[in-house]
């Protein structure tokens, strides 16, 4: 044998091995770290998709359309379901269900009101899952969108 073989590893021999150590650990933790807020904000996002279409659609129709969540899907009243479907409407949330309070104009159901008038009162929708809450809004007059939290 030789004598470098006994006398073990060099320190960049080391120093390489826990470096790619790290590096593999770090990105284990990334991967496995909480995305409750993105996860719950891509819900948001698409939810506004949906309602701005449904929106459209009823104010291209004049129908008198309103949305609610319901058992994990989205139902709209007053849209056909054959628009419904083709439009790809009634996929529901995109992960877990999240808790939804719906705020402002709604009808006497407490749903949201979509259409036929092209402006439709002030609304907001909170999601919550877990820790994590989003709330869409819109003024009536402009479409859904996430509304920021303002810092005091």
């Amino acid at each position: 044998m030789t004598a470098r073989r006994l006398r073990g590893f060099t320190l960049i021999e080391l120093l390489v091995a826990i470096t790619i150590i790290a590096v593999a650990s770090a990105t284990v933790v990334v991967a496995m770290r909480n995305n409750g807020g993105a996860d719950l904000e891509r819900e948001a996002l698409h939810l506004a998709s949906v309602l701005e279409t449904a929106r459209a659609e009823a104010r291209a129709a004049s129908l008198e359309v309103t949305w609610q969540p319901d058992q994990g899907r989205f139902r709209f009243n007053g849209l056909p379901q054959d628009l419904v479907t083709r439009l790809k409407l009634d996929r529901g949330w995109l992960g877990e269900e999240p808790s939804v309070t719906v705020q402002g104009q709604t009808d006497a159901s407490g749903r949201v009101r979509l259409g036929p008038e092209p402006i439709i009162g002030a609304q907001r929708i909170q999601l919550t899952r877990g820790e994590a809450h989003i709330t869409l809004g819109t003024d009536g007059l402009r479409p859904f969108t996430i509304e920021r939290e303002v810092a005091p």
